[in-house]
């Protein structure tokens, strides 16, 4: 049977123009692009191109003053760490508020996935204060509630682009001109974003932006930090020059030239995924709606990616439900990839206050260019298929 992977939110397939491109430079046999001989200066130059490349296909400037920072890390959660505790350490040793008595501040979004959670709860342990802001209903942040958070304390805001579960994306232009009048870093998590829809870093506005390489068909174990030239940033990891010691470390070349090439292809690609990937959705969404008109999907009237739905099917475990989907051949997931093991319910539908019985019976489902319109058709039918035969289980269970 034919397994129908419909959580590309999870990781995607890396493509074979990059997997070419990076088989092509590790061919060609270069060298650490910090030696000063000749192969070093060979794979400093491809190292250095495909930075200026990733900034512009990104929309940040390496030649503005002061230019803005591109940093490759070994992924999203390596990135977010660095957004979260880099900046606001660094904001925090330079602030002169004349109130040493009041502890710094940070606020994030309650929707936030939990490589932003975490490195912001351990400023908790040494002495933060941390505000989580909450959402609407249909999963947009509330930035009215962010806007009462804010203190001269603040040192970061930190609010993703779209989200990781519903993928209704956020307002962060209007976070980051809220914040920019206060002297208030905002950071961006763009890792769902980019690869899906036009993502500019300049436009945005923001201070600094994660993105990962995996989630747009690049190779996994690359991501990056983009970082406007005049934030403050302090490294979190520590014996190297490299990278002007923000993240020291030999750079995994070959998957930088990978991380480019994707996002090459994708900006080549991008009306024609766009396209493809809205009518798939719309495809999906319609006919379970038709087959199981009691569903509700999450975050439904708000702009959302093309491409994710956040779906509760009420009456059902979502856990049982998941078993039966991956026994039945069809991959999704509950919440995150990076939370589908925790018995915790989703941090953001409790934010957008979905009722526990929905939340605690809601799957994502992701889709990609390697879905076609016969496997969606095959899909939704394998859904309804294991829904119609759990319901009565489920019912009698918690009849009990």
């Amino acid at each position: 049977m034919e397994v129908i992977n419909l959580d590309h939110n999870a990781t995607t397939m890396v493509r074979p123009e990059v997997i070419e491109a990076m088989a092509e430079y590790m061919r060609l046999g270069y060298g650490n692009p910090a030696s000063a001989h000749q192969l070093g200066a060979r794979a400093r130059r491809e190292l250095e191109e495909s930075r200026e490349s990733i900034a512009e296909l990104l929309g940040a400037s390496l030649t503005s003053f002061p230019p803005d920072r591109v940093i490759f890390t070994s992924g999203g959660t390596e990135a977010n760490n660095l957004a979260i505790l880099g900046i606001s350490q660094a904001m925090a040793k330079t602030a002169r508020t004349g109130r040493p008595s009041y502890p710094h501040h940070i606020v994030i979004s309650a929707m936030e996935h939990s490589s932003v959670l975490a490195p912001a709860e351990h400023l908790l342990d040494l002495g933060w204060r941390l505000d989580t802001v909450g959402a609407s209903p249909n999963g947009l942040l509330r930035v009215d509630q962010l806007q009462s958070f804010l203190t001269p304390e603040t040192r970061l805001v930190s609010v993703m682009l779209a989200n990781h579960e519903t993928g209704v994306i956020q307002p962060v232009t209007v976070v980051a001109e809220l914040c920019r009048d206060r002297g208030i870093p905002v950071h961006t998590d763009a890792i769902q974003a980019v690869g899906k829809i036009p993502v500019h870093f300049r436009r945005l506005g923001v201070s600094a932006m994660s993105v990962a390489a995996h989630k747009f068909h690049g190779p996994p174990g690359i991501g990056a930090l983009i970082c406007r030239g005049d934030v403050p940033l302090a490294p979190i990891v520590f014996g190297g020059h490299q990278q002007e010691g923000y993240r020291p470390g030999t750079e995994p070349v070959a998957l930088v030239v990978g991380m480019r090439k994707a996002l090459e292809l994708w900006h080549q690609e991008a009306a024609m995924q766009l396209e493809k990937l809205v009518t798939l959705r719309q495809r999906f969404e319609a006919q379970l709606k038709q087959a199981l008109p009691d569903i509700v999907i999450h975050g439904e009237d708000a702009p959302r990616l093309p491409h994710t739905s956040s779906i509760a099917f009420p009456g059902m475990e979502a856990q049982m439900l998941f078993m039966a989907l991956d026994t039945a051949g069809v991959a999704c997931s509950i919440g995150s990839a990076c939370a589908s093991g925790a018995a915790e319910a989703s941090p953001t539908l409790r934010a957008m206050g979905v009722p526990k019985e929905l939340v605690n019976s809601s799957l994502r489902f992701s889709l990609g260019m390697t879905n076609t319109e016969s496997q969606i058709d095959e899909a939704v039918r394998r859904i309804v298929a294991a829904v119609e035969r759990l319901r009565p289980r489920c019912s009698v269970s918690s009849s009990a």
